[in-house]
């Protein structure tokens, strides 16, 4: 699948915006990103007005949908600040995510991994995991703490793809991240919003918490034929709630 070229809704796309690389690691094991600042940040910034974005020169409308089949969410300024609830557990050590369930809006599929991309950009799921989660592993793992990336497509070549539904997504819902220890993070629903790509609250979304949290990242919004992509992003914010042990 090449997210950078597609053919409008119901074709493949990018699905969220793009995290500022990670510190240099010299391992080979689970980092966990942090906090940036000056031109790396701005360099993020600058690259969320092309997420889930595909070519205008290719782009050919293929279907009669025109938006994202989301629950109407209002636009929210990029000046927004993400919730920040008190930590009620303590957290879990780094295990990455295998699975992930959200029984609420029909979610139960694996997740594989993504890294950046040579420019730095943020890899989407490709085949044959297209239509998977794909957890961004230079953020923490579920549970862990810190920030958990967690992003998927909107659509795809064959249809409806695994966060379609995100937008339906309420507070007080749960999402469980089964770990490969074993281990299931149960994460609570603070609140679901979408943000137009050109004012994309890049701190709130990806800046390490100081307990686990999770984000759930797609597309959402109209559909723009002119440019050929979606003009939002929808993102889900969650809390560590609850932890579940074989």
């Amino acid at each position: 699948m090449d997210t950078g070229h597609g053919r409008g809704p119901g074709r493949n796309r990018r699905t969220g915006p793009d995290p500022p690389p990670p510190a240099p690691s010299t391992g080979t094991r689970v980092r966990t990103a942090a906090p940036w600042h000056g031109d790396r940040q701005a360099r993020v910034l600058g690259l969320t007005a092309a997420v889930c974005g595909v070519a205008a020169a290719t782009t050919a409308i293929t279907s009669a949908r025109g938006q994202a089949p989301q629950a109407p969410l209002a636009a929210t300024p990029g000046t927004w600040s993400a919730p920040h609830p008190a930590p009620s557990l303590s957290p879990l050590p780094a295990a990455p995510p295998t699975h992930l369930a959200i029984p609420t809006i029909g979610i139960d599929t694996k997740v594989t991994r993504v890294g950046l991309r040579p420019d730095g950009t943020l890899q989407p799921p490709r085949p044959p995991h297209q239509d998977q989660a794909a957890w961004y592993a230079g953020s923490a793992t579920p549970g862990q703490t810190g920030t958990a990336i967690i992003e998927g497509h909107l659509d795809s070549a064959s249809g409806p793809s695994v966060f379609y539904r995100l937008g339906e997504l309420r507070p007080g819902q749960r999402v469980k991240a089964g770990r490969a220890d074993g281990t299931t993070a149960v994460f609570t629903v603070d609140v679901v919003r979408r943000f137009p790509k050109r004012h994309f609250p890049t701190r709130a979304v990806y800046t390490n918490t100081s307990t686990p949290s999770l984000r759930l990242i797609t597309c959402g919004g109209d559909f723009n034929p002119r440019i050929g992509h979606y003009r939002d992003n929808t993102v889900a914010f969650a809390h560590l709630t609850d932890i579940l042990r074989q």
